[in-house]
């Protein structure tokens, strides 16, 4: 394997639940379990830090009672710092918080959600440079590197990001870090390819596994 392509054993799928029918989320969040899917992708947004308002810490609460998938919950969300710790009490195993949201913060919120327990890491907006988080790389067990502007699902995928995940892949190769490198926005069975050549392991999906006939099959396709 090369130092940027995927195997297939440590791709890991993460349906975002964002794109799910609120009604029904219990049974949707089971039948991505029958489905294959490794993650949980929640989507945390505020309508401050995007421009948009999905579901708090009371979503992620119920449904940690019925999923032992790990929850990836990715905060959207200005002052990340002031609600982390709860989203950990709440049954999230993995927190993302966004180094646009946190500056200066950044590394001292990765600490906090690390000290609550739960798997910390960082998230970088399209236009937002590597360099932003480099130095907070060693603290990160996840860095989330978004393919559109977050705030909608249904966006078309950015290609010039996937620069900025060979470099996170090669800066953590370089240092021996080993940190999942996610990215999430546009993702289909087209783009997952080019995805997965930069470097990334952890897939996000919306529309293209809730919208599909066999969600296990398009989970297999993401997957490779």
């Amino acid at each position: 394997m090369t130092m940027q392509t995927q195997t297939k054993s440590n791709v890991k799928i993460a349906p975002s639940i964002l794109s799910a029918d609120f009604s029904k989320m219990g049974e949707e969040v089971k039948n991505l379990e029958e489905s294959g899917a490794d993650l949980i992708h929640c989507d945390v947004m505020d309508g401050v830090f995007v421009n948009n308002i999905t579901f708090g810490i009371k979503m992620v609460e119920d449904l940690r009672k019925i999923t032992k998938l790990p929850l990836d919950c990715h905060l959207m969300i200005v002052h990340p710092e002031k609600y982390a710790e709860r989203f950990v009490r709440a049954g999230a195993d993995i927190v993302t918080v966004h180094a646009e949201a946190c500056g200066e913060t950044l590394k001292d919120t990765l600490m906090l959600i690390k000290n609550a327990g739960a798997k910390c890491g960082a998230v970088i907006n399209p236009d937002t440079p590597v360099s932003a988080i480099e130095s907070v790389l060693p603290l990160c067990d996840m860095v989330l590197v978004m393919s559109v502007f977050p705030g909608f699902g249904g966006q078309k995928f950015i290609g010039d990001v996937l620069n900025k995940v060979r470099d996170i892949r090669r800066i953590l190769s370089k240092n021996n870090l080993h940190a999942d490198v996610e990215i999430d926005g546009g993702i289909n069975a087209e783009t997952v390819v080019f995805a997965k050549e930069a470097g990334a392991n952890v897939i996000v999906a919306g529309s293209s596994i809730f919208k599909a006939a066999d969600r296990a099959a398009a989970i297999r396709a993401l997957r490779g």
